[in-house]
């Protein structure tokens, strides 16, 4: 087709959604493939959220609501950011989407122009860039290496920052790399930003309860107050209630934002599922006890998997604060050739020939921006996890 959109030619498709598809495939043609790919709990949405959808649906809640939520749905986040992160908004300075990556997707439609400029640090999660570049805008990546544990620090993000800055995009705990930043780590960047008055911070803090250890969540605007009026904190609940189906997403931050937000969202796809909604006020408003037991069973699987990657040689497997992902380097086993003939020229060559020669299906790390390292999501069985790990370290052991 000749006809499409030049904007088109400047993203490519996600290369996790990809990665997911090609073992669903494999395993399809009856091949013998675990897939690690996905970033999505494998526990049910919880019954008495699940109940709440239900009950909508027989209550005849199912027509048009807001653009932007309900009344009962916006009160809930609302009661959320006070109750976890000390922060005060009001129902008219919040936002529902359609999934989390909506509410990212329609601030940068509504505030980017030609040559603006988003520093993201890298590794990030695959879409950051893409929708930066799909709003118009030029992403900048500010590198968070392995050195830092996968944390940007001050210094890299003052270098990252020019007068052509728009936004500053921030993960804690992060997708690929489970990293999450302590408040004075926290406190580091916000000083930095307190300098430059002309960024705006957008965070994503969809992994805000996934936390192990003695790892405690915060976010910029409750250790900054004073960029409260320039950040836009995003969330949903996608993750820590099990819902990535339900495909609800929300942010507060100032009033006129929300409200170019609500003016994007109003011609594109409207109001979130009513359902969804509904399910959504009851997992706000209702008992999170289900969440420490998740977590419980997350943790178990963490140390398994960093451990089992930890005894390969040429592998380097920090542990992650929370989220659900770990991200290995490999750097010790670039220009090996596997076992079935193939050059480890690279991380996407490494993931390439793991799959085909183990059925182990990862994410290269330069689809997330850094490289030579790969992403596992440990979101599934204690079996499936050890069968993977134990494939990964024949595969590398086999390597010459």
């Amino acid at each position: 087709m000749s006809r499409l959109s030049a904007t088109l030619s400047r993203v490519k498709p996600s290369p996790t959604i990809a990665v997911t598809t090609k073992a669903q495939e494999l395993k399809a043609a009856g091949r013998d493939v675990i897939g690690l790919g996905a970033g999505e709990p494998d526990f049910d949405t919880p019954e008495h959220i699940r109940a709440a959808g239900i009950r909508a649906i027989q209550e005849g809640k199912t027509r048009y609501t807001a653009v932007d939520g309900i009344p009962e749905l916006k009160a809930a986040i609302c009661a959320k950011f006070k109750r976890d992160n000390g922060l005060d908004y009001v129902p008219a300075q919040v936002s529902v989407g359609t999934g989390g990556k909506q509410i990212l997707y329609n601030a940068l439609m509504a505030t980017l122009n030609p040559g603006d400029e988003v520093v993201i640090p890298a590794p990030y999660w695959v879409s950051y860039p893409d929708m930066v570049l799909l709003a118009g805008g030029e992403p900048v990546s500010a590198p968070a290496g392995i050195e830092t544990g996968f944390r940007l620090t001050p210094e890299a993000l003052e270098a990252a920052i020019t007068p052509k800055t728009r936004w500053f995009i921030f993960n804690s705990p992060s997708n690929p790399t489970g990293a999450g930043y302590s408040r004075d780590e926290l406190q580091g960047l916000t000083d930095v930003l307190m300098r430059h008055p002309h960024v705006w911070v957008m965070t994503d803090d969809m992994y805000e309860h996934l936390a192990y250890d003695d790892f405690e969540f915060c976010t910029p605007a409750q250790v900054e107050p004073a960029l409260y009026g320039r950040t836009l904190t995003c969330n949903g609940v996608s993750k820590a209630y099990c819902m990535t189906g339900w495909r609800i997403g929300y942010a507060a931050g100032p009033q006129d934002l929300i409200a170019a937000m609500r003016k994007i969202q109003s011609q594109s796809t409207s109001n979130p599922c009513t359902i969804s909604q509904w399910a959504a006020v009851e997992a706000l408003n209702g008992s999170h006890d289900f969440i420490a037991a998740n977590n419980a069973v997350f943790k178990r699987r963490r140390d398994l998997v960093v451990a089992m990657l930890n005894q390969i040689e040429g592998v380097e497997c920090p542990t992650p604060n929370g989220a659900f992902y770990v991200y290995p380097s490999i750097a010790g086993l670039i220009g090996r050739t596997s076992a079935g003939g193939a050059l480890i020229m690279d991380d996407e060559a490494f993931a390439t020939a793991l799959l085909e020669e183990t059925g182990v299906a990862v994410v290269f790390g330069a689809a997330f921006g850094l490289s030579p390292n790969f992403r596992v999501s440990y979101a599934t069985s204690d079996e499936a996890l050890e069968d993977a790990c134990t494939r990964i370290q024949r595969f590398c052991a086999g390597l010459r």
